[in-house]
């Protein structure tokens, strides 16, 4: 599917094509596993894992694999994204209520994301477009349901060829429709997900009830948040919410500036809502701010 010289070694141009001509989804698993890529059992003719940790419980261990599928033969085949693998997924979904192709051809059409590794038709009728792992960033999934465009990267799974969903009681299978002539290149999830869903201007967002003391720049605070990997980013909100608090700021105001920026890190809205409110009232508790640069609260925060 990709490049000679990915560092991911698994995956090959025909990878997935062969895989797919397995005669049984149980053998197409074991052949994933006997590639060292790893794999999950999930409900037949669905979504859902059969693991109890989802897609956590994935392994390439060859052993693994066959109990799984003697179990559950019918099993459908999940296929984590991201670092487990080595591979990232554009899903362009087709539903009744829109289509992504128009904003994955527009995305294409700017220079994002035309370098894809293999096509996979889904039973919905869109494309998961699968792309090599960036190595030297992670990238976690997001959605954009106004697009009809998903991301799946560190923290996803997609369903894997040749499994099938039942969609109105017909078996639609997942089939691959094309694999790539020329080197694939991963995809800039962050620039795309900037084109599909623009981040707000500054200058419509609310204006703050008090001036920023010295010291605090609300953008560069939010950019700091939405950059953030995983294992720091409950920290770094913490963190800039404190700043924000701290120089007097109101609490929608702060909500404003990094309940984005968080989203986009990957947070969810109810952990992004504590640990704000948490850090406006462990502020409030400290004082506001004295000097420039970091303050009490953000001493102790460690990035």
């Amino acid at each position: 599917m990709f490049d000679a010289n990915n560092p991911i070694p698994m995956w090959s141009v025909s990878t997935m094509q062969r895989v797919a001509e397995e005669p049984s989804l149980a053998a197409a698993a074991l052949r994933y596993a006997n590639l060292g890529i790893p794999v999950f059992p999930c409900v037949p003719g669905g979504k859902q894992p059969l693991t109890p940790n989802g897609f956590h419980d994935a392994t390439s261990s060859a052993r693994a694999v066959r109990a799984w599928w003697e179990r559950h033969p019918s099993a459908n085949i999940g296929l984590p994204t991201g670092a487990r693998t080595g591979v990232v997924v554009v899903d362009v979904d087709v539903r009744p209520g829109g289509s992504g192709f128009l904003a994955f051809e527009r995305a294409r059409s700017e220079g994002i994301g035309e370098q894809w590794g293999c096509l996979v038709r889904t039973p919905s009728g869109g494309v998961h477009a699968y792309y090599p792992m960036d190595a030297d960033r992670e990238q976690r999934s997001w959605q954009v349901p106004s697009a009809h465009v998903d991301f799946r990267g560190d923290g996803g799974y997609v369903i894997a060829p040749p499994s099938h969903i039942e969609i109105d009681g017909t078996t639609r299978t997942y089939d691959v429709i094309a694999v790539t002539t020329q080197p694939a290149r991963p995809v800039d999830a962050i620039e795309l997900r900037h084109l599909l869903e623009p981040p707000r201007p500054a200058a419509n967002l609310r204006a703050p009830t008090a001036l920023a003391g010295p010291g605090c720049h609300p953008p560069a605070l939010a950019r700091t948040v939405a950059l953030t990997a995983e294992g720091g980013r409950n920290r770094a909100l913490f963190w800039a919410s404190c700043r924000m608090a701290e120089n007097n700021f109101a609490p929608t105001d702060i909500a404003s500036w990094l309940v984005p920026a968080a989203q986009h890190a990957g947070l969810g809205d109810r952990e992004i809502e504590t640990t704000i409110n948490s850090a406006v009232h462990h502020a409030a508790r400290l004082g506001p701010a004295s000097r420039p640069g970091p303050t009490r609260t953000s001493e102790g925060i460690q990035l």
